[in-house]
């Protein structure tokens, strides 16, 4: 299992100026970074390997950038359908150019979007055929297709592991896989244990965040039980995600109002020491 990070905790935004990124995150224990991507994230894919390659660290990439607008692949309209498909079908070539592990997030629907309505008969329905094309996508790209449940405050599509498990049932397809984020399961699920244990093999990953989306330990997450099950599984990642809110108002817009990430290379070398210690499976990194 792989200690990685998202980007987020040390800059707002992908180009090229920041793939300095990949030697730090291996100075700091990683083996994995989260590259987030989107129509705003202007980059060299070429220059982004490379630099990953001579610090040894793997790529995983989420669409945590610039959406076009409307593209949701679980929208009423088949116009923002498509709109999604296209996208996330740009975003998993990208990452296959990056060499990237796999494609991570709330593929299914659009973060931020809630409908405050009883979902429509053939919601999942749609959502799981678009997942099926992309994954077979991927899988042709050697990119694993994986989709992050999120809280209700973040998405109504798919809240829980059991609604993910019922998604990738429908979309049906061996490419498809799941990260959870302790964080989104706060307000969704009581025993994260048996949240882990449902996803089983289908599990490729997790987000360790505490409950205000701090650096995991010291909160209300019972980390013994979350890392027990999540050693039952298959997964391959644990991954520490959060906001800089060192960074002018970044932490504000992505709607982090505490003081949860003022230093990046803190929260990591405080998330990577905490994980270790409870987590015994997970790599340990050599200096470049």
């Amino acid at each position: 299992m792989k200690l990685g990070a998202h980007i987020f905790l040390w800059t707002q935004r992908w180009a090229d100026s920041e793939i300095f990124l990949f030697e730090r995150a291996r100075s700091l224990g990683l083996e994995l970074l989260e590259v987030s991507l989107g129509l705003d994230a202007k980059f060299s894919a070429s220059a982004a390997r490379r630099a990953a390659d001579a610090a040894d660290v793997g790529i995983v990439v989420s669409p945590g950038g610039e959406w076009p607008a409307g593209a949701d692949l679980s929208d009423d309209d088949p116009v923002n359908r498509r709109s999604a498909a296209e996208f996330h079908t740009r975003l998993i070539d990208q990452a296959a150019d990056l060499g990237a592990v796999a494609y991570a997030g709330a593929i299914y629907g659009r973060p931020g979007k809630v409908l405050r309505r009883r979902p429509p008969p053939d919601e999942f329905r749609r959502a799981a055929d678009g997942l099926h094309a992309l994954a077979d996508h991927a899988a042709k790209a050697q990119v694993k297709l994986v989709i992050e449940p999120m809280s209700r405050f973040r998405s109504h599509v798919v809240n829980t592991p059991a609604q993910a498990m019922e998604l990738l049932a429908l979309a049906d397809h061996a490419n498809l896989f799941v990260l959870l984020d302790t964080y989104h399961l706060v307000t969704e699920v009581r025993d994260y244990a048996a949240a882990i244990r449902l996803v089983g093999d289908r599990l490729w990953g997790l987000h360790a965040c505490e409950n205000d989306r701090g650096v995991p330990g010291g909160g209300l997450l019972p980390w013994p039980q979350i890392f027990s099950a999540l050693q039952e599984t298959r997964a391959e990642y644990v991954g520490f995600e959060s906001y800089n809110t060192g960074i002018g108002d970044f932490g504000f817009q992505r709607g982090m109002f505490q003081d949860v990430c003022p230093d990046g290379d803190a929260f990591v070398r405080a998330a990577v020491s905490f994980t270790r210690k409870h987590l015994p499976c997970v790599a340990r990194v050599s200096d470049p």
